[in-house]
């Protein structure tokens, strides 16, 4: 089962960032990506979302994980049952 609504906070040339992405398009997940330097109501959601400014950081049906590695975000799907 894919996620209903899945939004990954990014910033632009963050490495991890790039993971992710690279990730979840790799499993044909779809989702809205927000760059958190570029809009300020993404970045203050971020905050609300997570308490840190890192990136990225992954909102899906309420379910959050933040400042990550591909590996994080693979066992995070896994645990979820969607991969």
């Amino acid at each position: 089962m894919k996620p209903k609504h899945l939004r990954l906070f990014i910033k632009p040339f963050c490495g991890w960032c790039d993971e992710a992405r690279d990730w979840l398009d790799e499993h044909g997940f779809k989702y809205d990506e927000l760059d958190v330097t570029a809009d300020r109501a993404a970045r203050a959601e971020m905050l609300e979302l997570t308490g840190q400014s890192k990136a990225p950081c992954l909102e899906m049906d309420g379910l959050v994980l933040a400042d990550f590695g591909a590996d994080e975000l693979e066992a995070f799907m896994r645990q979820h049952g969607l991969v």
